[in-house]
C-alpha cells in the first residue's frame, strides 16, 4: 500500500450523495477496511448518511454531517455551517481524507483544507489537486462500482470483489413484519415507479402494464415509494386493472430491503432500489433513463435487465424482457 497502515489511524471519506451512489461504493469501502482494519473510518456526507454508517458499521466508525458546498446540487450552502464544520474536520487532525465524490474539479480543494496529514482521491486535468501521487485521474468510463475499486487499487489496497451488500437488522425485520402483508416469499413482484427527477420518470401506463402482465401470472404487485411519489403510484394504480398493494410512505428503507430481498423480481427506474435488489441478488428490470446504464446498472446482467430508455424507447423491448424474466 502506498499508506502504510502504521502511518492511517483515523480516515475521513467525503461523498455526500444519495443512497444509489453510496451502494455503489461499499466494495470499495469493504476494501479500505480490510486494508485498515484498525482504523478509525468517518463518512463525511449528507444527513441521511448517518443511518447509511449504522447500518454499514463493520466499515465506519463515525459520521460527519456535510454542510453543503458552492457547486453541489445536492444541498443548499450555508457559509456559517461550513465554517464550523471545517474547524471541526480540522480539529479531528485525519491520518487520511480520500475524495470520492466526483473527477475533484470541484471539492478537491476543499477536501484538502479538512488538514488531514494525507488527502486522497480523483483528479482532471485542468483542475486543481495536490501533487502528492495519491490523485488518480479520473476514469470517465466503466461502471461506478469498478470506478471507485479502481482507486483503491490506485492507492495499493487490494480489491475484495465487486458485490453489493444491504446487511439488515432486527428492527428492518420487526418494521417489515409490523405491515401484516399477506404475501408470500417469491410469489410476489416489486413495482417501484419513483424517481428523484420527473426527468427520469418512465411513464406511469407502462409500469401499470408490466405490473398487470405479473399478477396475470400469478404473482402479487405490491408498489413501493414515499410519501411524496403517492401521485405517481396513484397514476399507476389508476392504469391497472388488477389490484396492487400500496406502500407508498409506510416502510422504512429497511422494510423496503427486506421486502424487496424475498420478491420474485423488482420492476424500477430508481437506481437505489435496483442496487438493494442486486445486493440480494433479486431478478430485476431496470429502465434507465439517465443515459448512462452502463455506469449505473446492476453489473450481473444474467438476473437484472437494465434497458437504456434513452436509446431504445421501445416498451416492447421492456415486455419481452420481463416475460422472459418472469418465466
Amino acid at each position: 500500500m502506498k499508506l502504510p497502515v502504521t502511518e492511517i489511524k483515523s480516515i475521513a471519506i467525503f461523498r455526500a450523495l444519495q443512497l444509489g451512489d453510496m451502494l455503489c461504493a461499499v466494495p470499495a469501502f469493504r476494501a479500505l477496511r480490510a486494508a485498515y482494519p484498525q482504523a478509525k473510518i468517518t463518512l463525511v456526507g449528507l444527513p441521511w448518511g448517518k443511518s447509511f454508517t449504522q447500518r454499514f458499521h463493520k466499515y465506519f466508525d463515525d459520521f460527519i454531517h456535510f454542510p453543503g458546498y458552492p457547486g453541489l446540487p445536492e444541498q443548499k450552502f450555508e457559509p456559517v455551517d461550513f465554517t464550523g464544520f471545517l474547524a471541526e474536520m480540522q480539529v479531528r487532525e485525519f491520518d487520511l481524507a480520500i475524495q470520492m465524490q466526483g473527477n475533484g474539479s470541484v471539492v478537491n480543494p476543499m477536501v484538502e483544507l479538512f488538514g488531514a496529514r494525507y488527502t486522497a482521491g480523483y483528479k482532471i486535468d485542468g483542475h486543481y489537486a495536490p501533487g502528492n501521487s495519491l490523485f488518480m485521474l479520473y476514469p470517465d468510463e466503466g461502471h461506478e462500482i469498478e470506478r471507485h475499486v479502481k482507486l483503491m487499487e490506485f492507492l495499493g489496497i487490494p480489491s475484495q470483489g465487486t458485490s453489493l451488500e444491504f446487511p439488515l437488522t432486527a428492527d428492518d425485520e420487526s418494521a417489515f413484519a409490523q405491515l401484516n402483508l399477506n404475501i408470500e416469499p417469491q410469489k410476489y413482484i416489486c413495482v417501484h415507479p419513483g424517481s428523484r427527477g420527473s426527468w427520469r420518470q418512465w411513464p406511469v401506463q407502462y409500469f401499470a402494464a408490466l405490473a398487470d402482465y405479473c399478477a396475470e401470472q400469478g404473482y402479487k404487485v405490491v408498489i413501493t415509494g414515499t410519501a411524496e411519489e403517492q401521485e405517481i403510484i396513484d397514476q399507476v394504480k389508476e392504469h391497472m386493472r388488477t389490484d396492487a398493494i400500496d406502500l407508498a410512505g409506510k416502510t422504512s428503507m429497511g422494510a423496503v430491503a427486506v421486502l424487496i430481498k424475498d420478491a420474485a423480481m423488482l420492476i424500477s427506474n430508481c437506481t437505489g432500489v435496483s442496487h438493494i435488489a442486486s445486493a440480494f441478488k433479486t431478478p430485476s428490470i431496470v429502465i434507465s433513463m439517465d443515459g448512462e446504464p452502463q455506469r449505473w446498472g446492476p453489473l450481473d446482467s444474467r438476473i437484472h435487465r437494465t434497458i437504456d430508455w434513452l436509446q431504445n424507447p421501445d416498451f416492447h423491448l421492456v415486455f419481452r424482457e420481463t416475460v422472459e424474466m418472469v418465466a
